[in-house]
């Protein structure tokens, strides 16, 4: 018998949702996801999660989840979003926990889209039982960051936004986006990669890094014999399920 959790990732291009197994982190149904409705105003992607939520929970009316959790791409403070990253800005100051558990009547837990994919890597991927610092980085359109000690989250980090090689946002310089819009080659973005990588190293003297998002997939034949960064760094396991299970996971552990 499962043990499930719904978990639901909200980003500005799409949301998706399905049920998970919380033991063991695999997820029980087809992941759901439906594009996110422009502009992206809190009731309309309220009524979109609700949307997704009720397709999941139709594809497997008998598994009941025990909690729900939702990531955002904000920083989040006790259910309130505080920034909005590629989403309408509506959302700043949104109590955005109380709306999604209003429009799924029940409780929803929120957290940040970045702490939630670290959560699933220190729980089922790569920095499991990993003791000391794990920094997990996702980099895709812009630089999430999400930092542990022993396991324990420190939220809300937003790495990718320190200033670095002259820009004020290293996002800018070092994402995948970046890599996309300015033509680089492999060599030269893992170039830049690593630089970061290092600063990054010097500030928290991690026991390892973990890379998701986009550039995860290509980490072993494009980016990691190129790295000099002495810290152990590895690609990200859970990839695109990554959000979902640690939104499902946090909940479970929370509810």
């Amino acid at each position: 018998m499962h043990e499930v959790a719904l978990g639901i990732d909200i980003g500005g291009s799409g949301i998706k949702a399905a049920l998970v197994d919380v033991v063991t982190g695999t997820l029980v149904t087809d992941r759901v996801r439906l594009a996110t409705p422009q502009p992206s105003t809190p009731a309309a992607v309220a009524a979109t999660v609700a949307e997704v939520c009720d397709m999941v929970r139709a594809s497997a009316p008998d598994l009941e989840p025990r909690a729900a959790g939702a990531t955002f791409p904000a920083v989040v403070r006790d259910g309130v979003t505080l920034s909005a990253a590629n989403v309408d800005s509506a959302w700043i100051g949104e109590h955005a926990q109380e709306r999604l558990g209003q429009a799924l009547d029940t409780r929803v837990l929120l957290l940040n889209d970045a702490d939630a994919a670290g959560l699933a890597e220190v729980g089922f991927g790569v920095a499991r039982d990993v003791p000391g610092v794990v920094l997990v980085l996702t980099l895709g359109t812009g630089i999430g960051s999400a930092l542990f000690n022993d396991g324990e989250l420190v939220p809300n980090t937003e790495l990718g936004h320190l200033s670095f090689a002259g820009h004020d946002s290293v996002e800018d310089w070092a994402s995948d986006r970046a890599r996309r819009a300015e033509g680089l080659s492999w060599k030269r973005f893992a170039r830049r990669l690593d630089a970061y990588l290092q600063h990054l190293e010097r500030l928290f003297s991690p026991a390892l890094m973990v890379l998701g998002g986009g550039v995860s997939k290509r980490f072993e034949d494009k980016i990691a014999e190129r790295l000099k960064v002495e810290t152990p760094v590895k690609a990200a396991a859970l990839r695109n399920e990554a959000g979902i299970v640690g939104a499902a996971w946090y909940a479970s552990l929370r509810g």
